[in-house]
């Protein structure tokens, strides 16, 4: 491999419906940048996997046998914390996006969505960030409401504490935008992206890209409505 050559991402696939593992590997793995290391047919056996393979992302689907995937998150997030988990969901399981978030996924992918989203959100969780489809963080966040009856005031308390630069920023790490993509769309250096990023999440208080991401849709700064 040559001195400019990137590693490949290496991906551990957990889906039990075959038809779906086969398609979703086949996106995959037309991509140069990405290799699937692993598969796995329920979450037990996802688990294993990534303890023997460490993959830099695991993709996982949610209704598995044996274990389903919110168990297997959290105990991958446990056992392998180097490997980004990023959900593999369909319209009608809000509920279990919430639950994996708070169990430390950092992407949510629709299965129905454009295969290239399932490139780029495999990018942005090797890249140490997350992706959120725009159409899964507007359902997470309609699902959430109830519970957060402040939502909207306090999420719009701390982003106006942001500079102008960091409210774009966190517009576009709302639309689902890599570190790189971020830096080209607003003619940056991808290293400045990155301490801008960094710096938002601590101002905000919050661990990951993903709730960076709920709460930009939750202020109401995505897709250029910054206040």
């Amino acid at each position: 491999m040559s001195t400019t050559e990137r590693p490949r991402i290496r991906v551990l696939l957990a889906e039990d419906e075959r038809l779906i593992r086969a398609g979703v590997h086949l996106v995959l793995a037309a991509d140069p940048e990405i290799e699937v290391v692993a598969e796995a047919a329920d979450g037990r056996e996802a688990v294993e996997q990534a303890r023997r393979f460490r993959p830099d992302v695991a993709l996982m689907d949610i209704r598995m046998p044996n274990m389903d995937g919110l168990a297997a998150t959290a105990e991958l997030r446990r056992v392998v914390p180097e490997t980004a988990v990023v959900i593999l969901t369909t319209f009608g399981e809000d509920a279990y996006i919430s639950t994996a978030l708070d169990s430390g996924a950092t992407g949510f992918l629709l299965k129905s969505g454009d295969p290239r989203e399932l490139i780029a959100g495999v990018k942005a969780a090797a890249e140490g960030g997350a992706y959120l489809s725009p159409q899964v963080a507007k359902r997470v966040i309609a699902h959430r409401a109830p519970t957060r009856p402040v939502r909207d005031s306090d999420g719009g308390a701390r982003v106006a504490l942001l500079t102008a630069r960091e409210r774009e920023v966190l517009a576009l790490v709302g639309e689902g935008l890599s570190n790189l993509e971020i830096a080209q769309r607003l003619h940056l250096v991808e290293g400045t992206v990155k301490t801008h990023v960094s710096a938002i999440l601590a101002r905000l208080g919050v661990r990951n890209r993903v709730q960076a991401a709920i709460l930009a849709y939750e202020s109401g700064i995505v897709g250029g409505h910054a206040p």
